[in-house]
């Protein structure tokens, strides 16, 4: 598509007049930031809790409020809808009371019952936080995976339970920061040349005279 060698050749982003995004993170408010510069009619936000339960950075939701996103706290989306040829013609969402706090210590959002209704929009982002992808054990028997699904490493090489197959950031970790993932790469990288060079990603012991 050349997006690669843009302005020289402009990759078009297909995009509704109404976007709703669904969850209310960081990713969630960077998606639907970027969606605004898409120049919809409107992107809205989709929230089963109220505005304090919010897990984003506050001045992440303050950015979104300044640039005109649309909130809809307390409404939780149940279905996504289709025009009948495969396009979204909205969600259906119903609305939320909280309650009593849960395990995570914030205020449970309970469905209010016949408050269900049909928000019209023509794109949707979920965005929801992450998860290993559950084919891995599928494509790869061999590697060896976490209770959680992350890849299991040896944190000194960063390589997998396949010889040769290295493995670091989110996937290992889970949800982590850019950081983490740079240090990881960097680790795999050194173990890397080293089993190409040497047949062996495990640093060689030092002698101590």
């Amino acid at each position: 598509m050349g997006a690669y060698n843009f302005p020289a050749n402009d990759t078009p982003v297909k995009a509704g007049q109404h976007i709703v995004v669904v969850g209310a993170g960081n990713t969630a408010m960077d998606s639907a930031r970027t969606a605004k510069r898409l120049q919809p009619e409107k992107v809205t936000i989709l929230y089963r809790r109220g505005r304090d339960e919010m897990p984003a950075r506050g001045e992440e939701i303050h950015h979104a409020e300044e640039e005109g996103i649309d909130f809809k706290l307390l409404h939780s989306p149940l279905e996504i809808l289709d025009d009948g040829t495969g396009r979204v013609r909205g969600v259906r969402v119903q609305k939320m009371e909280l309650g009593e706090p849960d395990a995570s210590g914030r205020r449970r959002p309970v469905a209010v019952e016949g408050s269900d209704f049909e928000l019209p929009c023509d794109s949707v982002v979920v965005a929801l936080g992450c998860s290993p992808n559950p084919l891995m054990s599928k494509a790869e028997p061999s590697l060896t995976l976490s209770k959680r699904g992350t890849i299991i490493v040896d944190e000194t090489t960063m390589e997998t339970s396949v010889p040769g197959v290295f493995a670091g950031g989110d996937i290992v970790t889970g949800g982590a920061t850019v950081i983490l993932a740079m240090g990881a790469g960097r680790l795999a990288a050194r173990a890397m040349h080293r089993y190409i060079t040497t047949g062996s990603a495990t640093p060689a012991a030092e002698s101590v005279s």
